[in-house]
């Protein structure tokens, strides 16, 4: 069981606790990056962002591309898209994922794990969030997330 939210990791790229939201009506997974470059046909070169609030937090990472597709966005529109691969780590559960790479900028997380990534694995409560780890310190502060309700017994 996951949350609406969790935090993940990319090990291959050394990112730890990343915020992602989980997101059941889109197919593909999608990560905030900047600074797309092409450094060989097949091969970029990306700085993935890892904080909204706190933007020089960020790795440059570079990898292989696996396909390039036009992909419909949450506003309808088809935009083309480099797609990735790396291992994603969801709690417990490590597993390989695409990911497409795209300008979240205006978004709360800076990840997107759609269904295809999601596969069977998983059943999702979309009322509580970071079911399966630390619940992050801005978030543990304020009182938004639901993890307290979310260790509770149902009743």
């Amino acid at each position: 069981m996951i949350g609406l939210a969790e935090l993940v990791d990319l090990p291959e790229w050394r990112i730890v606790r990343l915020r992602a939201k989980v997101d059941t009506g889109a197919r593909s997974s999608a990560l905030h990056v900047e600074n797309i470059a092409e450094i060989a046909p097949d091969r970029v070169r990306f700085e993935v962002i890892l904080h909204r609030d706190r933007p020089e937090r960020r790795v440059t990472v570079e990898a292989p591309v696996v396909r390039r597709t036009r992909v419909r966005s949450s506003t309808g529109r088809a935009e083309p898209r480099v797609f990735v691969r790396t291992t994603l780590r969801i709690g417990r559960i490590v597993l390989p994922v695409e990911l497409g790479l795209v300008d979240r900028a205006g978004m709360l997380y800076r990840m997107l794990i759609g269904r295809t990534a999601l596969g069977t694995r998983f059943l999702v409560d979309p009322s509580r969030r970071y079911l399966l780890g630390e619940v992050p310190p801005a978030l543990r502060q304020s009182g938004r997330s639901s993890t307290a309700s979310a260790r509770r017994s149902p009743a």
